[in-house]
């Protein structure tokens, strides 16, 4: 019997088949998401830990006691954050219904006010419309969301254990894979840029925190600590996390304090975002993530409606991945390119210094 001969695929069938897979995949880490979350934050953690756990190294602390010492230090901080981030949850919860009504009370005032000064404004309207209950209600479900992820607290800190002592025996694997593993170079390169990325977002967002926080007590806005969390961990979802970390914030200023406080509050999140976003973190962050804005916006969507908020925060390491997986293979590199910034723009930024 005469062999059958071989059909390749066309460049469109191609494609075909690498969206099908994608399609795939994603359907089944959304479905996997609950089992998928923790690794994802067990990962963001130990990069995060990756730079004290190399000093102590290098200071000739074994692989146990550094692991051990900077375990601690995650636990404590952890615990510090249950115990001062937690009070302002419950708090904050209970008090849902005070700011509900509050916000409602609010904005009668201001209709009213609009009235006053002649203005036909359809006050019954607005006020059946207006539900202050969602905004509130949002808030919860962050918190809720926050609060569940604590609860993973045991297997997310054992998991970070694992990687940290996998994290000491990576680059003597790398040496010995040199020459024989695929694209080692490209890896590497991967894993500097995503631990470059995470240690100067993660800098600069607890600066953020650390400021509004600073900034709501002195103000006198309750739940100072909770809010500059928020301001914290929202500082990682690009383009739009500022302005969510804003609107609560602002909101119970506007209800608790007045219409004065509530402006102070909105210009501190600005003051700092502009700082940190287009100065700060620019200088350290270099020529960014590799990374266009359409891409990057794209993939906040994308990865938190597969993963929920914690995707949204880490939307960007996430898109790195699959860019630097598509780097990997002649076939998927125009992927790659599609996913980078405009070369030109690159080019032209890159002429300009050398001029």
């Amino acid at each position: 019997m005469a062999d059958k001969p071989i059909v390749h695929a066309s460049k469109g069938e191609h494609v075909l088949i690498i969206l099908a897979c994608l399609v795939i995949v994603i359907a089944g880490l959304k479905s996997a998401a609950p089992l998928f979350v923790p690794l994802l934050v067990s990962a963001f953690l130990a990069i995060i830990c990756l730079p004290p756990l190399y000093f102590l190294l290098r200071r000739g602390f074994s692989t146990a006691i550094a692991v051990s010492t900077i375990t601690l230090g995650l636990l404590i901080l952890g615990l510090l954050l249950a115990i001062f981030a937690g009070a302002s949850v419950a708090d904050f919860s209970n008090n849902i219904p005070m700011y509900q009504s509050r916000i409602q009370s609010q904005m009668v005032g201001l209709l009213t006010w609009l009235q006053g000064q002649g203005l036909n404004v359809p006050k019954q309207a607005i006020l059946d419309s207006f539900d202050p209950s969602i905004i509130m209600k949002l808030a919860g479900t962050l918190l809720s969301s926050i609060g569940n992820m604590l609860t993973n607290a045991f297997m997310i800190v054992l998991i970070v254990i694992f990687l940290l002592v996998e994290a000491v025996a990576l680059p003597h694997k790398w040496e010995v894979m040199d020459g024989h593993a695929p694209n080692p170079k490209v890896f590497k390169r991967f894993l500097d840029s995503v631990h470059k990325y995470v240690a100067i977002k993660s800098a600069v967002s607890l600066a953020t925190g650390a400021f509004i926080t600073v900034w709501l007590t002195v103000l006198g806005v309750e739940h100072a600590i909770l809010w500059g969390l928020i301001a914290f961990l929202f500082n990682f979802v690009p383009n739009i996390g500022s302005i969510i970390a804003a609107v609560p914030a602002v909101l119970l200023a506007l209800v608790q304090l007045g219409v004065d406080a509530a402006l102070l509050t909105a210009l501190g999140f600005v003051v700092v975002n502009i700082v940190m976003g287009n100065v700060i973190e620019p200088k350290f962050m270099g020529k960014g993530v590799g990374l266009s804005t359409l891409v990057v916006f794209l993939s906040l969507v994308i990865w938190g409606w597969v993963l929920g908020p914690v995707g949204m925060l880490l939307s960007v390491p996430l898109t790195m991945i699959v860019k630097f997986a598509c780097e990997a293979k002649e076939e998927t590199q125009w992927i790659a390119v599609l996913l980078g910034p405009d070369i030109s723009a690159i080019t032209e930024k890159e002429t300009t210094q050398h001029e």
